[in-house]
């Protein structure tokens, strides 16, 4: 003997299982729609077209880059304040006092500088930072290494004035050299993050 109850309770379980796979079939469809679009987007971009609006900044610093950019020009930025040091004081034992303390007091700042402004992508475009933007950054980092200079050399040497003169010179030697170095390495590919952004 058949039982209704039954009969009726399969039909309804069927039913639903069959609304839900349609549903599922539904989802599988505009998937496979918007893996088409996106691989006719990818073969575009390879192709050299443009892809969507691009979004910036297209690469971001690694911090083992930032950490390199920030040492090297410490040697290179020590090597200057020695020089001008020793002429100003005639002290070796006093201008390798305040390159230690500029070395020391500097490379933190200058790499936190660089993780910070690795966050803004003002000036930055086509894999690069353009020109302004190395500008920019020199400035800023140089008024605040004067002032780290300065105040240095005061509390070493003593002598505002030789302290001054230090600070002075530091600051028309280094701020084109900042700028130079700073255009060097917009041209080094090490280091950099690419990623692709796009609206479509």
């Amino acid at each position: 003997m058949v039982n209704d109850a039954a009969i009726r309770s399969l039909d309804k379980t069927i039913d639903d299982y069959t609304r839900r796979k349609e549903k599922v079939v539904a989802e599988l469809e505009k998937m496979d729609k918007k893996m088409s679009a996106l691989q006719k987007v990818k073969k575009t971009y390879l192709e050299g077209m443009k892809l969507g609006r691009e979004q910036e900044p297209n690469f971001s610093e690694s911090t083992i880059r930032s950490a390199v950019k920030a040492f090297l020009w410490r040697i290179i930025a020590g090597s200057v304040t020695f020089f001008t040091s020793l002429r100003f004081s005639g002290s070796v034992s006093m201008a390798l006092s305040i390159v230690a303390s500029d070395f020391f007091s500097k490379s933190v700042t200058m790499f936190v500088g660089e993780r910070l402004m690795n966050r803004s992508s003002a000036g930055r475009k086509g894999g690069a930072d353009n020109t302004g933007r190395s500008l920019m950054k020199a400035l800023v980092w140089r008024l605040f290494a004067i002032c780290n200079t300065l105040t240095m050399s005061l509390v070493i040497a003593k002598n505002l004035s030789m302290a001054s003169k230090i600070a002075g010179s530091d600051a028309i030697f280094k701020t084109g050299l900042m700028f130079a170095y700073e255009r060097v390495w917009a041209k080094v590919e090490w280091g950099k993050v690419y990623f692709v952004g796009f609206v479509i």
